[in-house]
């Protein structure tokens, strides 16, 4: 499909969970935005850390590429793929890291059986209903003595237009996305909040919105002064120090997922 292996291309178009149209606009900005460009920072840290001999890593849901980007540029002897139920994203993903192996994919339904040293989803879970199969779904895939590294938004009470617009099913509770890992074959090697220190910045955000739903811009997040951009990623930055030395955050905007399948 367009160059594309598919497994699932009765949803290549139209898979739900996201808005496709929104890809172009989410390509332009992730780059120099602080919280894409600081996540990549945590993921990176997470792979490095907890699965230093991986060979190889699946990305499921991969957007514009972007994480991938990332870690071809840290890790480069490490073989990528990336799964994206939409064309539109893969489109992207491709030519920002064409050494990767893309697939159109539902993560509902992964073809793949002890296939991976590493698999993440990043901000990808919250999108889907049935995300107890999708974590099924990853176990099998990957190896045993692989890693599953997650990020998913957190605390229900931050739930926002912006969530809306995304097509978040659901923000998580620390308990519920941990029993759900567990259930899922899964051992916890670490779990931490992070956003931690914008958390009072989140907040001012969330009631602004609920003042001014009908200006809503959905991509106001993302455009932000650039004094503010840099400031916020230094402060993302030392939680990630943070998270170095031990420090496991209890609240935050986002949480860290590191999972082993023994």
């Amino acid at each position: 499909m367009n160059g594309i292996e598919a497994h699932a291309p009765e949803f290549a178009n139209g898979g739900g969970g996201f808005k496709p149209e929104y890809f172009s606009e989410l390509s332009r900005l992730e780059a120099e935005n602080f919280w894409f460009r600081a996540r990549n920072a945590f993921i990176l840290w997470a792979l490095r850390t907890y699965k230093p001999d991986a060979n190889t890593f699946l990305e499921v849901g991969c957007g514009t590429g972007f994480v991938l980007s990332g870690i071809a540029r840290a890790c480069p002897k490490l073989a990528l793929s990336g799964s994206e139920i939409f064309l539109a994203g893969l489109s992207h993903a491709a030519e920002r890291v064409p050494s990767a192996h893309f697939m159109q994919m539902d993560a509902r339904r992964v073809p793949f059986v002890d296939e991976f040293d590493a698999i993440g989803a990043f901000d990808v879970l919250e999108h889907i209903q049935e995300d107890e199969t999708v974590l099924a779904q990853l176990h099998g895939a990957i190896k045993p003595g692989g890693v599953l590294l997650l990020t998913v938004p957190q605390h229900p009470w931050l739930w926002s237009a912006s969530d809306e617009y995304a097509c978040h099913v659901r923000r998580y509770k620390r308990a519920e996305i941990e029993q759900k890992v567990l259930s899922a074959g899964f051992e916890l090697l670490r779990s931490s909040s992070f956003v931690t220190s914008l958390l009072p910045a989140m907040m001012l955000s969330r009631v602004l919105q609920k003042q001014e739903i009908k200006d809503f811009d959905p991509v106001g997040e993302l455009k932000i002064n650039a004094v503010l951009n840099k400031s916020f990623y230094a402060l993302m930055m030392l939680e990630l120090a943070g998270i170095r030395f031990g420090m496991n955050c209890p609240v935050g905007g986002s949480r860290l997922i590191v999972a082993e399948r023994k």
